[in-house]
């Protein structure tokens, strides 16, 4: 059993990015899904598939690297939690913190769903940071 799942989430990305894998897998849940979607809209991460097999549901992440001069580098060179389960992290809409001066993302979960610092912004609506994302 997990205490907190997307802790697991987040360190199975940074773990696979630095050891260089194509995709990581992990058990499958909507809130792991979500954060994997805005996670390939803001270009982190390559796809997202889920596999839903009643008896064990795995979601798999493709991670994606750098291509060129830097070819080999994860696109994500920083990943962190930010609201744990023993310390939970909320801000209204006017306080939501800028990652690396708008070139990283603040994840949120809001009342309108899982979104981006700037869609959060945008929409007006504050939440829990589950993470910072560069």
């Amino acid at each position: 059993m997990l205490t907190d799942p997307i802790a697991d989430l987040l360190t199975r990305i940074r773990n696979g990015g630095r050891a260089r894998h194509v995709s990581v897998s992990m058990a499958d849940s909507r809130m792991r899904r979500e954060i994997a979607r805005v996670l390939k809209e803001s270009g982190f991460i390559q796809d997202y598939a889920s596999d839903r097999d009643p008896k064990k549901p795995t979601l798999t992440i493709q991670l994606r690297y750098h291509v060129g001069r830097r070819s080999g580098i994860p696109i994500i060179e920083q990943i962190e939690r930010v609201s744990r389960p023993g310390r939970r992290v909320y801000v209204g809409h006017s306080e939501i913190p800028q990652v690396r001066s708008g070139l990283g993302i603040a994840i949120l979960s809001t009342s309108k769903g899982v979104m981006t610092d700037v869609q959060a912004r945008e929409a007006s609506v504050g939440g829990e940071v589950l993470a910072r994302v560069w």
